[in-house]
């Protein structure tokens, strides 16, 4: 159950309208076409039109409020600085679904992983494990 407070419907209006070359990454068009973002708001059911709908609640974020915005931070976040077409949660989300669809491992995905941070920048966002990623899913449905 996600509670939202005034606090947290201020961070959803804050992070619903950034204007960060991260949260442009997806665009085609349509200023709300980052499908990672699209996700996340259907898992926790909740638009960004419906934000307003709540009380106003003086106290802080529960939990599920909580792991919901570092979610929309995830798909906002780029891999690595000036990254403009991947960010943490798509590079995650594509990887659990190639290790899904073909079967793999946890240690086939774990190497996977592994090669992938050894090529890319240093002070890349990718997460280090299966585990880890795991955990980064868990609250959409998917862990």
């Amino acid at each position: 159950m996600l509670v939202c407070t005034r606090r947290t419907i201020c961070m959803v209006e804050r992070v619903v309208g950034s204007t960060s070359s991260a949260s442009n990454m997806h665009e085609v068009g349509n200023e709300n076409s980052n499908p990672y973002r699209n996700m996340i708001m259907d898992a926790m059911r909740m638009s960004e039109g419906n934000a307003s709908e709540f009380p106003n609640i003086e106290e802080e974020p529960n939990a599920d409020a909580a792991r919901f915005f570092d979610l929309l931070k995830d798909s906002d976040e780029p891999l690595w600085d000036g990254c403009t077409n991947h960010s943490k949660l798509s590079v995650i989300a594509q990887v659990y679904t190639i290790k899904s669809d073909h079967g793999l491992s946890e240690a086939g995905y774990d190497k996977i992983i592994e090669w992938a941070r050894s090529i890319l920048l240093e002070g890349n966002k990718l997460k280090k494990n299966f585990y880890i990623a795991k955990s980064m899913m868990k609250p959409l449905g998917l862990g």
